[in-house]
């Protein structure tokens, strides 16, 4: 592992970017934020990293204490959060707010996979009091699932559908992009670029208005 630089000052702040503050590193954080995954699941989400820096990022993070490696099916490794690593989640969507108020870059590249939507929008839901009320809904964006869990005060995204629900709801990652930032209202989001399915009429209600109380966080 290459030996990593330290502000070497005596501050919260910098000890936090001694730990987190690399290239790539907040951004694997993100993506674990989805759930375990393996090296692959996390590379083909970071698109341009290399496969000797992700493996450097993940050894100093596990030495930091925000992610640890456990068994997987069929013999693999997954990586998955510690405690630690689970408290970064309003830090991660502070993060994603400022950088909706930035120039987005000129030619950007899209994700291998979509493991990066999970912590905004789990955070977004939290702080809009979702986890008050109990629902459970699968989000499919482009093909990947999503199972969304809110009740007894907690909220969770992960990759993977819902288990024991119908209740669905389609979009595309650009029309999602789209809503979170305000370029197209909620209303326009789920009657042309979304498709609702399953559950019931009332929490097929609950579910969108779950997304309006994100939505209202994230812009």
């Amino acid at each position: 592992m290459a030996k990593t630089r330290s502000y070497n000052l005596l501050c919260p702040i910098a000890r936090a970017l001694d730990a987190v503050g690399d290239r790539w590193s907040l951004l694997i954080l993100r993506d674990l934020h989805a759930g375990p995954a393996r090296f692959a699941d996390l590379q083909s989400g970071l698109t341009g990293i290399a496969s000797n820096l992700l493996s450097d990022r993940l050894v100093h993070l596990a030495a930091e204490g925000f992610l640890e490696k456990g068994p997987g099916p069929h013999g693999t490794t997954l990586y998955q959060l510690t405690d630690v690593g689970w408290s970064t989640r309003q830090l991660l969507f502070e993060l994603a707010r400022l950088g909706g108020q930035l120039m987005p870059v000129a030619k950007p590249k899209k994700p291998g996979n979509l493991r990066t939507i999970a912590v905004t929008l789990a955070a977004a839901l939290e702080r809009a009091g979702a986890g008050d009320t109990p629902l459970t809904a699968t989000l499919e964006v482009e093909g990947e699932a999503f199972a969304i869990e809110t009740g007894n005060g907690t909220v969770s995204v992960t990759a993977g559908a819902a288990l024991g629900n119908d209740l669905r709801l389609v979009s595309s990652y650009d029309a999602l992009l789209q809503v979170s930032v305000g370029a197209i209202s909620l209303h326009a989001f789920s009657e042309r670029f979304a498709s609702l399915s399953g559950g019931t009429e009332n929490s097929q209600s609950a579910l969108m208005q779950a997304l309006a109380g994100a939505m209202a966080q994230i812009q």
